[in-house]
């Protein structure tokens, strides 16, 4: 479906796009040869063919949740130089 000249002056203006006269005849064919490549593709039988979400039908593999690493807390904060209540205290930055 080849468009012209005064229908891509149309879609320009309903797309808010500023095009130069002397580009319309590029952009007109552009537009002709993607609505040629879309025609093509509907023209494809998907009859019986069920959509998909993703290419891949596979499901994530999970691992269970559980707790792996120790609390060390303690053991990290004997060489910090101030903490309180198991948090680290820095010195004011800012006044």
């Amino acid at each position: 479906m080849p468009l012209d000249q005064a229908t891509v002056k149309h879609i320009a203006h309903l797309a808010k796009l500023e095009i130069e006269e002397k580009d319309l005849p590029l952009v007109a064919d552009e537009l002709s040869n993607i609505l040629a490549l879309v025609a093509q593709m509907d023209a494809a039988d998907t009859d019986g063919i069920e959509p998909m979400t993703h290419p891949f039908d596979a499901t994530l593999r999970l691992r269970d949740d559980v707790v792996t690493a120790v609390d060390s807390r303690e053991k990290l904060q004997t060489n910090a130089p101030d903490t309180e209540q198991g948090l680290f205290l820095v010195p004011k930055v800012m006044d």
